[in-house]
C-alpha cells in the first residue's frame, strides 16, 4: 500500500485531514473523526475528494487540528485562494477568524507555520505573530506552488499581500511573500534567488512606508539589470491587501503594469564628488603565491577579471588549484569554483592536495593518511565558526549558458563569494547552442565583465590558446602573445590582467620539461608585462615551487643549475 497524498477531504467529517493511499484507502486524522476508509470497492471510497493543493506535502511539524480551510473574511481573501496557499483559519464561535496559519515549506515538506493572532477570546482585536517549527532552509511563502521559468512573479512583504496580489491579478501569475519582514527582506530573497532569477520579470510590491520602500530598493539590486521592477501603489493604499479589501482590482493592475524598472543612478556631477575622489577606499590586494607575479601585478584584487591561459597540458589546472588554495588559506572570504571539466570531488581533491603537500587525488597516495588526518585537511574549507567558505558547482553534465550564469550570480549574491574561479571559458562556449565561437566568446566575456563590474567580485577565468603555425607549438615552449588567445580578442580586451604559462614539455632535460615560465601579457592596474616567475613542478608532491632565479628568455636558456 503506497501513500500518495495528505489533506484529501474525508467523506465522513468533510475535513481536509484524510491521508490518501494509492489503492483508494485512507485514514482521517481530524481529532473528532479518526475514521479509516477501506480500499476501492467500498461505497465510501468514491466520495473521497482530492485535495485542493496542487502539490502533496509531508508535515515535519504537528498541524493544529482546530484550524480549517475557509475564507479569510477579515482580509477579503477567498477560500479558494487560501486553499491554494495552504492557509488555514481558526474561527471563533461567531464564525469570524481568530487566527491565520501560514505554512512554510522545505522542498515539499511542511517545516514551519507562522500564526497571526487577530482577536482574543473576548473578541477584542489584537496584533501579534508566533511560529511553530523552523524557518531554516524554507522557501518564500507560496514558492512551492509555482514552477521556475515563468514570465512574471510578484514579491510582497506579507502573506496576505501575496494572496491578495494573486487574486487582484486574476490568479494568472505567481505571487510570493518574504518570510521575516522588511528588515530581513534581503536575506529572504538571497535564500530564494535562484528561483526568483528564473522568471523574466520580478515585480516588487512592498508596503508603501519608509521601511518597505527602502527594502524594495535593496532587494532590487540583487537581480540582473532590468529584471526587477518596483511598484508604486496609489495614494491612500499601504499594501496590496488594502486594495483587495477596497475592491480596487483595476487600479492595482494599472500600478502593476506601470511598475518602474529599477535602475541605479549612474550620472554624476564630478565637482560634487570631490571628497569621494580624494577619500576613496584603498584597493586591497591579496598577494599571489609567487613573488615574481607580485612584483609585476601587486597582487590580486576584487573587482578585476584575471584570465589565465596556456597550451594543453602545460599546467593551467595545477596553477588554478594553487590559486584556489591560496585564496582559501590566506583570506577569510568565501570562494566559489565552477570547474566544468571535472567532478566536484576532483576539485576538492586538488585543493586538499595542496594543503597536504601530497597528491590526494591518487588513491594510493590518499591511503597513506589516516581518516583523522584527512578530516583535518578538510577543515580548511570552513571558517572559525565552522561555516562553509567554499562553494563548488556540481554540474551533473552539460548546462545551458543561462543556467551557468544563474549559478554564478547565486554564488556571488546568495553565497557571498568574493572570489570566483571559472575553468574554463571554452566549456562555457560549448554551452551556447547556436552561433559561431567568436560571437559566443564575445557575448560570454561581456557578461562576465558586467558581472564583475556589477558585483565587485574577483574573477579568475581559465582560457585556451589557439594552435600556432610553424614547426613549434605551445608544447615546445614557444613564447605566448595576446594574439594566441583562442577565438576572440574580447578575451584580452575585457580582462584586467592576462597571465600565460609557457613550458617545453618535450625537452630532454627533466628540469626544463618540468619548469613553467609565468608571463604577464596584460596588466591594466600596473601596466608591467613580461616574464614574471619560474615554477618547478614537484612530481612527489604535485606542487609548483617558485625558483629563486630570474625567468629565462629565448631558446638558449640553461636549466641545468636551477635552485629552489
Amino acid at each position: 500500500m503506497t501513500f500518495i497524498k495528505h489533506n484529501a477531504t474525508c467523506p465522513s467529517c468533510n475535513k481536509d485531514h484524510l491521508s490518501l493511499n494509492e489503492d483508494g484507502s485512507g485514514k482521517c486524522f481530524y481529532a473528532t473523526c479518526g475514521r479509516f476508509h477501506p480500499a476501492k470497492g467500498d461505497s465510501n471510497v468514491s466520495n473521497i475528494k482530492q485535495p485542493p493543493l496542487e502539490r502533496a506535502v509531508k508535515p515535519m511539524i504537528s498541524v493544529d487540528t482546530a484550524s480549517t480551510y475557509s475564507a479569510l473574511s477579515d482580509r477579503r481573501i477567498s477560500e479558494e485562494t487560501a486553499k491554494k496557499y495552504g492557509v488555514t483559519v481558526v474561527n471563533g464561535v461567531d464564525g469570524k477568524p481568530i487566527e491565520h496559519h501560514y505554512p512554510y515549506f522545505n522542498g515539499n515538506e511542511l517545516a514551519a507555520t507562522k500564526i497571526r493572532k487577530i482577536r482574543d477570546a473576548k473578541g477584542e482585536k489584537i496584533k501579534g505573530f508566533f511560529s511553530k517549527g523552523s524557518f531554516d532552509n524554507t522557501s518564500l511563502f507560496g514558492e512551492q506552488l509555482f514552477n521556475k521559468g515563468g514570465k512574471y512573479i510578484t514579491i510582497t512583504e506579507g502573506e496576505c499581500d501575496a494572496m491578495a496580489t494573486y487574486e487582484l491579478m486574476g490568479s494568472k501569475w505567481a505571487a510570493v511573500s518574504i518570510k521575516r519582514g522588511a528588515e530581513a527582506a534581503e536575506r529572504d530573497v538571497k535564500e530564494s534567488l535562484e528561483f526568483l532569477e528564473s522568471f523574466e520579470n520580478v515585480i516588487i510590491c512592498f508596503d508603501k512606508d519608509k521601511s518597505g520602500v527602502a527594502a524594495a530598493k535593496k532587494i532590487a539590486k540583487l537581480f540582473q539589470p532590468s529584471k526587477a521592477k518596483i511598484m508604486t501603489l496609489p495614494n491612500g493604499f499601504k499594501d496590496a491587501n488594502d486594495m483587495l479589501i477596497a475592491n480596487k482590482h483595476k487600479d492595482f493592475m494599472e500600478s502593476w503594469w506601470s511598475a518602474k524598472t529599477y535602475t541605479p543612478s549612474g550620472v554624476i556631477n564630478v565637482s560634487d564628488e570631490k571628497k569621494k575622489f580624494f577619500n576613496r577606499p584603498k584597493k586591497e590586494c591579496v598577494p599571489y603565491p609567487w613573488e615574481g607575479l607580485n612584483k609585476k601585478l601587486y597582487g590580486l584584487r576584487q573587482g578585476e577579471l584575471v584570465t589565465l591561459t596556456g597550451g594543453t597540458g602545460l599546467g593551467k589546472s595545477s596553477v588554478t588549484r594553487e590559486l584556489e588554495h591560496h585564496l582559501i588559506k590566506n583570506t577569510t572570504d568565501n570562494v566559489g569554483i565552477i570547474a566544468l571539466e571535472e567532478d566536484w570531488r576532483r576539485t576538492i581533491d586538488g585543493i586538499l592536495s595542496i594543503e597536504a603537500n601530497a597528491r590526494l587525488y591518487i588513491d594510493q597516495e590518499r591511503e597513506k593518511f589516516s581518516a583523522e588526518e584527512l578530516d583535518g585537511f578538510f577543515d580548511l574549507l570552513y571558517d572559525g565558526e565552522n561555516k562553509n567558505r567554499v562553494w563548488v558547482h556540481a554540474h551533473f553534465g552539460t548546462n545551458s549558458i543561462d543556467e551557468i550564469f544563474n549559478k554564478l550570480r547565486f554564488m556571488i549574491i546568495a553565497c557571498e563569494c568574493k572570489w570566483i574561479i571559472v575553468d574554463h571559458l571554452h566549456m562555457l562556449v560549448s554551452a551556447v547552442s547556436e552561433g559561431d565561437e567568436r560571437r559566443a566568446i564575445d557575448n560570454i566575456m561581456t557578461r562576465l565583465r558586467s558581472l564583475v563590474e556589477e558585483t565587485g567580485v574577483g574573477l579568475i577565468l581559465v582560457s585556451h590558446l589557439r594552435r600556432t603555425s610553424g614547426d613549434k607549438g605551445h608544447e615546445n615552449g614557444i613564447e605566448v602573445s595576446l594574439s594566441h588567445l583562442r577565438g576572440s580578442q574580447a578575451i584580452a580586451q575585457l580582462s584586467d590582467c592576462v597571465i600565460a604559462l609557457e613550458r617545453n614539455q618535450q625537452a630532454d632535460d627533466e628540469d626544463e620539461s618540468n619548469t613553467t615560465v609565468v608571463r604577464v601579457l596584460k596588466s591594466r592596474y600596473v601596466g608591467d608585462v613580461g616574464a614574471a616567475a619560474l615554477l618547478l613542478y614537484d612530481r612527489e608532491t604535485g606542487r609548483l615551487n617558485e625558483l629563486d632565479k630570474e625567468p629565462f628568455e629565448g631558446d638558449d636558456a640553461d636549466f641545468s643549475a636551477l635552485e629552489l
